[in-house]
Parts: C-alpha cells; sequence; structure tokens
C-alpha cells in the first residue's frame, strides 16, 4: 500500500510527495511477492492535487517542470507490471483526480467529491488528461475539463471516472479487497493483461502531457492564472 501522507495540506502535490510516491511505486513493482498496490490518501481524503502554496513560488519553468513530473508519475502507474488501485475518499480534486484515475482500478465512497478547479483558477489541466479520455471519451473529458458541475462518487461511477463505489469510510477495506482478488490471480497472466491494454489506454500520453503542459505556462502568463497563483505567494 502507499499512501499520500500531507494530511494538514489536504495531501496536495509538492516535490517530496511526488518522488515520494514515484519511489514506492517503483520499489512495489520490483518485489514479487506484490500482486496488486493499493494508492491511498491519508485523512481528511485523497488529494486535493497540485499544492498551490509550493506551485505558487515556483518560477515559469520550475512549475512547468514539476507538472510535468506529476504527470510523469501519472504515466508510471500505466506501464508499472503491478496493478494500481485507488481508494478515494472524501474528495479527489485537480491532481488528485487525474492522479486517482491513472490507477487501474479506482473505488471511491459515495459521498466523495470529484472536481477539476484548474480552468476556474485560469489554466487548462496540465496532465492525466489522456487517463481522463480513456476512461469518459473526449467530449466529456473537455465537459469535466470545464468544471462546470461537481460529481460524488455516484455521479462519477456512472460515467466511467469510478469504477466501484462502496460506502463512505470504507474505501480502504474495499480496494484491499479488490487489491487480494487480483493478487490471487495467476501472476503473468495479470502482467500480460495489464500491458495490453496500457499499449493502448496510454497510447499518445506522454504527447498529450507535452502539449497540456506548454499550454498550461501559456495561461499561468495571464491575469486569471496570476490572480489565483498571487494568493498563495509567500
Amino acid at each position: 500500500m502507499v499512501t499520500l501522507l500531507r494530511s494538514a495540506r489536504r495531501n496536495a502535490m509538492d516535490q517530496a510527495l511526488v518522488d515520494g510516491v514515484k519511489g514506492a511505486l517503483l520499489k512495489l513493482d520490483r518485489d514479487k511477492d506484490v500482486g496488486a498496490i493499493v494508492l491511498v490518501g491519508a485523512a481528511p481524503g485523497f488529494s486535493a492535487g497540485s499544492d498551490l502554496k509550493f506551485i505558487g513560488n515556483l518560477d515559469l519553468e520550475a512549475m512547468g517542470r514539476f507538472e510535468q513530473e506529476c504527470g510523469d508519475l501519472g504515466r508510471l502507474m500505466g506501464f508499472l507490471e503491478t496493478p494500481v488501485v485507488a481508494a478515494v475518499e472524501m474528495f479527489a480534486v485537480g491532481g488528485g483526480f487525474t492522479l486517482a484515475t491513472s490507477c487501474d482500478i479506482v473505488i471511491a465512497g459515495r459521498g466523495s467529491q470529484w472536481s477539476l478547479p484548474e480552468v476556474p483558477h485560469g489554466w487548462l489541466t496540465p496532465w492525466g488528461i489522456k487517463s481522463l479520455v480513456s476512461r469518459v471519451g473526449l467530449v466529456k473529458a473537455r465537459q469535466l475539463c470545464f468544471c462546470l458541475e461537481p460529481l460524488d462518487g455516484e455521479a462519477a461511477r456512472s460515467i466511467g471516472v469510478v469504477d466501484y463505489c462502496c460506502d463512505d469510510g470504507k474505501a480502504l477495506e474495499t480496494a484491499l479487497g479488490v487489491a487480494q482478488k487480483i493478487a490471487d490471480l495467476p501472476r503473468p497472466a495479470v502482467h500480460a493483461t495489464k500491458r495490453f491494454f496500457s499499449n493502448y489506454l496510454m497510447e499518445d500520453a506522454e504527447a498529450m502531457d507535452f502539449e497540456a503542459n506548454r499550454l498550461f505556462l501559456d495561461n499561468c502568463r495571464e491575469t486569471a492564472a496570476q490572480q489565483t497563483l498571487g494568493k498563495y505567494r509567500r
């Protein structure tokens, strides 16, 4: 199990969290005794996405590089041999949303809240859009990126963002049960199945992240984005 552990910042993503999760995933993927990995956020919820206090104090080049590394993390989960199951409680916002959809299976509490608030902040979602498109299609992904209305866990399940809903507070327990079912399957067949589908689900993912990152940086030079980021600068 890998835990997003920045409770005081709602598990928002900074460099240390991204590096730590990447290292933990790679370590578990190399462990032949591990048949599935569960990704969970420490209380109060899954993840609030990029830490705006962190990125707001970076220059544009460093900000773009950090968001690209977030995209690298999302794509890494697609290409690990070991399936990754997300356990989402309370909220999955921005990069937390796309981090969850980058997992192979997503479990969520029915009352969990899902949103992509980047466009209201003044910029395009900078990474992970391919994972969303793979789940819901281009038109629905575009609508979600506009952030016109929030989703709860059941609504997210109905459009394919979430695979299984459960009672609130039971996401980790449910995810561990699903992970155990995967781990009990013949390991070579699981690895082959994941590799086969990843080749198609992740097709063009790197190019899409690169283009989204470029447009994100263009957006961050504009007034609306600068006003948002200015609220978080020291």
